[in-house]
């Protein structure tokens, strides 16, 4: 049986989402007053209230640090020695059921893209499935310190982009699910990223409801937090638009 993940409770770590490089970095450059920052907001999401002004430095610091860190031209690539989890692969989600489409409540599932685009559209899973297939063996990491590895198909994010022409402006990507209205939002260089994927399908049949079906959004190069399952929308934006852990004081940029 899958187990189920729910941050809040059970892995709070992975909510909180700190990278462990930044945290390391915070450790050994800032003398531990990052870091203690950080563990705090391990403690309780947001901690005292005396302490917002230093947890809110904290986490700018982290993500400068985080986004030096980033290289669009790096790649994933997991040992060929390592096995593929397969159906240990955690499952997880925030809704009290595992969120189904179900098309005679709510008819044929379509992904909105919307926002800075020339051509906002509305597509279908067949429609989704025409665009360039892409297909990579991928490691899912876990704040906590476990990763686990799948093979992902889908389409990348950038060949969506591009077919539907994003506005030289677009700074942060907005993903949504309708697992209780679920959303995260992305820095555009991540959602760009070759191997940030809208996954379909995964380890070689198509992506069941345990695992964010019809489709969802995935890349290496974020914490698992910020991949959104059961994905309805993207929404190409100009401003941040936090996210449901950023929202309760959690790291926003998730950078791995």
């Amino acid at each position: 049986m899958s187990r189920i993940w729910l941050p809040r409770r059970r892995h709070l770590a992975e909510g909180i989402g700190v990278d462990r490089r930044a945290f390391l970095a915070a450790g050994l450059r800032a003398g531990g007053g990052a870091l203690a920052a950080l563990a705090l907001a391990g403690c309780n999401s947001k901690g005292p209230r005396g302490a917002q002004g230093t947890l809110r430095a904290a986490e700018r610091w982290n993500e400068r640090v985080e986004r030096k860190l980033f290289r669009p031209t790096a790649r994933n690539v997991p040992s060929t020695r390592a096995a593929a989890a397969g159906l240990k692969f955690p499952s997880y989600f925030i809704a009290s059921e595992m969120p189904v489409w179900d098309e005679a409540q709510r008819g044929v599932w379509r992904l909105e893209v919307s926002g800075l685009v020339d051509r906002p559209m509305r597509l279908t899973l067949d429609e989704l499935k025409a665009l360039p297939r892409s297909e990579a063996r991928l490691e899912h990491f876990c704040v906590e310190g476990w990763s686990a590895i799948a093979v992902r198909t889908g389409v990348r994010l950038s060949d969506l982009a591009r077919h539907v022409g994003i506005s030289p402006d677009t700074r942060y990507v907005d993903f949504q699910s309708f697992d209780d209205d679920y959303h995260e939002s992305w820095d555009i260089e991540s959602a760009l990223h070759p191997q940030t994927l809208i996954v379909y399908g995964q380890d070689g049949e198509m992506l069941s409801p345990e695992y964010g079906a019809p489709a969802r959004i995935y890349s290496p190069v974020k914490l698992g937090y910020k991949n959104t399952k059961y994905l309805t929308r993207i929404a190409f934006l100009a401003e941040r638009n936090g996210g449901y852990w950023s929202d309760q004081g959690y790291e926003w940029y998730g950078g791995v």
